[in-house]
């Protein structure tokens, strides 16, 4: 063979091998990542009511159902996040022939090392990744970050990469409220003189809002997605029941195979006029047997709390600075507690919205010191109304540089984990016999007193979280004693067994 046929031959088979790299590169998914197939199918008629599609997925004795979704221009898809390495097969379910009994399968393989699995509850009050790695929400809230000018959204995501944040408050649905009165790019539902088409969805606002969820997820930032929210200005807030069910399974079927999605089925659920609990109660329902990965599920209040007893919330959110009953509702629930909503940092003229960064400091350390998470949020006065908790942006506030030293010093704890101390002097956290963190708030000791129990010495760090400094006292420590202190408030002490 001649330098010209080869070379005429090798031009011919390059896109054919290149056609092939990338269909086995395809095959292979990381464990928990996502795996997605789509087909052609029909565009006639509303193919979002009139074709059902789903594909089972199988490994070995195990079988996995999980619902597709149309994305429009005749493209159906179905995502699948597995939780097994090894080899899955699959085949489609569908009223129509194009789409029915399509079969393939594909590698799972192992994760790579930021991948660490979806979030989940760990030993009842704290949450752990799926590969074991500890998981301590520190969270924060932009209500309507989404549905922004692009340049802001992009923007938004800048200011996530430098702070401390792992968790993300956000709303599916567009907002309507102060300082957010503006129409967003897409919607949902197709719309017209002010009128919804429920029938049908909008795959663009949904690609949005996936490209968004996938950024979030390559910062190590996990999306806490309100499915339902008040404050409307577009009729989402009070759909017909089959429209909320038929969202719901849409919702799923797209989001549910990314690995960093929460649902949090309501933002303050008792504003939403018109629904009774037994509406809530279907949703969650729904979630339950729509969502193959069982995501973890909570439902935010202004109010009375949604019964926080019930089996299907993985956690409670919490909206008040009602630390002194943690105690109690860890007891009543024995589910994590997180207080999604303290108040936000900042200056505007609502109560919920003015409180300093300091105070926003202090309940952070305080609240984690009696055993919840805290979330936080900012809404100082902006010229053109981008304020952090609703439309993201850039941060202004001090608060979020003390966020991170605290989740520094929550990391370098141990590994398996803390508890609340039961009747602490001051409030504290501990691994007994190991580690203790207090918290002593407003209280300003000269010399403070502790009675630590057996398992020592330990040596003994003064904290400072506003300041973000720490000062190693000299010598080491056991039994009743007496620590000499700088005599301001809003310290911290953190006793570790020496030399471990």
């Amino acid at each position: 063979m001649t330098l010209t046929r080869r070379t005429i031959l090798a031009g011919a088979l390059a896109p054919l091998a290149s056609r092939l790299a990338a269909q086995s590169a395809a095959r292979h998914i990381e464990r928990w990542d996502r795996f997605e197939l789509s087909l052609a199918g029909p565009q006639e008629g509303n193919p979002f009511l009139d074709v059902r599609f789903s594909a089972e997925f199988r490994q070995q004795h195990r079988s996995v159902q999980v619902d597709g979704f149309y994305d429009g221009g005749g493209a159906y898809k179905v995502r699948f996040a597995p939780d097994a390495e090894g080899e899955w097969s699959y085949v489609t379910h569908s009223n129509r022939s194009e789409l029915d009994g399509k079969m393939g399968t594909f590698l799972c393989v192992a994760p790579s090392a930021r991948n660490h699995g979806p979030v989940t509850v760990r030993n009842t009050y704290d949450f752990g990744y799926a590969d074991g790695a500890p998981y301590y929400q520190f969270g924060t809230t932009c209500y309507a970050w989404t549905h922004q000018p692009a340049a802001l959204q992009q923007q938004t995501i800048e200011t996530l990469r430098q702070a401390p944040f792992n968790k993300m408050r956000m709303c599916i649905f567009p907002k309507w409220y102060t300082y957010n009165q503006d129409e967003p790019p897409v919607y949902p539902f197709p719309r017209s003189a002010g009128q919804n088409d429920y029938t049908r969805f909008v795959p663009e606002f949904f690609h949005n809002l996936e490209t968004r969820i996938a950024q979030l997820q390559a910062l190590g930032i996990e999306a806490d997605l309100i499915l339902f929210h008040p404050y409307d200005h577009w009729g989402y807030a009070l759909m017909p029941p089959e429209v909320d069910d038929r969202y719901l399974r849409y919702v799923v079927a797209r989001l549910a195979a990314f690995r960093n999605v929460w649902w949090s089925v309501a933002n303050e659920w008792d504003l939403v006029k018109g629904k009774k609990i037994a509406d809530w109660d279907r949703y969650c329902r729904i979630l339950q047997e729509s969502d193959p990965y069982r995501r973890l599920l909570s439902i935010h209040h202004s109010g009375p709390m949604y019964d926080p007893t019930r089996p299907w919330l993985t956690h409670v959110s919490i909206q008040g600075d009602d630390f002194a009953r943690i105690p109690e509702w860890r007891a009543a629930f024995r589910k994590p507690l997180i207080f999604d909503e303290c108040k936000y940092e900042g200056n505007i003229p609502k109560r919920w919205g003015d409180i300093s960064a300091r105070e926003m400091t202090r309940r952070f350390w305080l609240g984690m010191a009696n055993g919840a998470y805290m979330g936080h949020g900012e809404t100082y006065l902006d010229a053109h109304d981008i304020l952090w908790w609703s439309k993201g942006g850039v941060l202004h506030g001090e608060s979020p540089r003390r966020i991170a030293f605290l989740r520094s010093i929550i990391e370098a704890g141990p590994a398996e984990g803390v508890a609340p101390v039961p009747g602490a002097y001051y409030p504290c956290i501990a691994r007994a016999g190991v580690y203790y963190l207090y918290f002593l708030d407003f209280h300003q000791p000269a010399l403070a007193e502790f009675d630590l129990p057996a398992g020592g010495p330990f040596t003994a760090e003064i904290i400072d979280p506003w300041a973000m400094t720490i000062t190693k006292a000299e010598g080491t420590f056991s039994g009743k004693f007496q620590l000499k202190m700088p005599g301001k408030e809003m310290l911290a002490l953190r006793f570790r067994k020496a030399g471990a």
